[in-house]
């Protein structure tokens, strides 16, 4: 049995998650994967699969999520299809083949990935980095490159996507409000794939915690995406009245100590 105190912190990482996802526009999966790595840690699951479970559950979760999102964005008129289209089948193979590779790494390998990552994401909140457009869409064999290595590295972290899309998109001169919601609908067919190869590749695996399917685990999926989708639409609300820019800043150096604390704890 899962205690009620796990189950509420799951609705919590989810609750936080979606808050900033509607607040700042940042991905889930920064968020989630290292609050479930805590949260698990706390229920003694396996430290040799915690960082998979934590990863594919979060791709799971936002399967439900970008849904939302994108319909949002499409409402909106700004989704680019067109690119959707073309990307997809590279985010498709680069993501699937991801999880492949992911399930031969060593726990400490991964989360290495990932802090590394996390830093990335800081930087570039704390940057407010936007690439200069200084190109435009390549054609089909560059989109399908592009979209492969997306999914490849969105599925060795667990997000989807868009800390790396709405920059390639910028640089090849989409528009940055079309950037950002053609990255929400790019999201969805990472997390499908992801999904489905963290289960695949999780159901040999013998000594995972009750209720995982696969790397995915079921409780704390729901919980999660139980209370982002609730939750999401307040943050995309307060967005309009708070001082996003200095948010983005405070939030920088929040994954900054997020990333320093994975780090010392991989060092012990």
């Amino acid at each position: 049995m899962i205690g009620w105190e796990f189950i509420l912190l799951y609705l919590a990482a989810g609750s936080i998650a979606g808050f900033l996802a509607g607040l700042l526009g940042v991905g889930g999966g920064v968020v989630i994967v290292p609050i479930l790595m805590f949260i698990f840690a706390a229920q003694h699951f396996s430290p040799d699969y915690m960082m998979h479970l934590a990863i594919g559950t979060s791709l799971a979760s936002i399967m439900f999520t970008s849904v939302s999102s994108l319909r949002a964005h499409h409402a909106h008129g700004a989704v680019n299809w067109s690119i959707v289209k073309r990307i997809t089948p590279g985010i498709l193979l680069g993501t699937l083949a991801g999880t492949f590779l992911v399930a031969k790494l060593p726990a400490g390998l991964l989360k290495g990935f990932f802090i590394v990552f996390l830093f990335y994401v800081a930087t570039q909140l704390l940057l407010n980095f936007k690439p200069k457009p200084a190109r435009q869409l390549p054609g089909t064999g560059g989109m399908f490159v592009a979209g492969g290595i997306i999914g490849l590295v969105s599925s060795f972290v667990g997000i989807g996507g868009g800390a790396l899309s709405v920059p390639f998109m910028t640089w090849s001169n989409v528009k940055m409000h079309n950037a950002i919601g053609t990255s929400a609908a790019i999201g969805f067919p990472i997390a499908v794939a992801g999904t489905i190869g963290y289960l695949l590749n999780g159901l040999p695996i013998k000594n995972l915690p009750d209720w995982s399917l696969g790397f995915v685990h079921l409780p704390s999926l729901a919980g999660l995406v139980v209370a982002s989708m609730l939750i999401a639409p307040f943050g995309a609300r307060a967005a309009h009245k708070l001082p996003v820019a200095t948010l983005k800043k405070i939030f920088a150096v929040f994954l900054y100590i997020i990333g320093t604390k994975m780090l010392l704890n991989s060092i012990h």
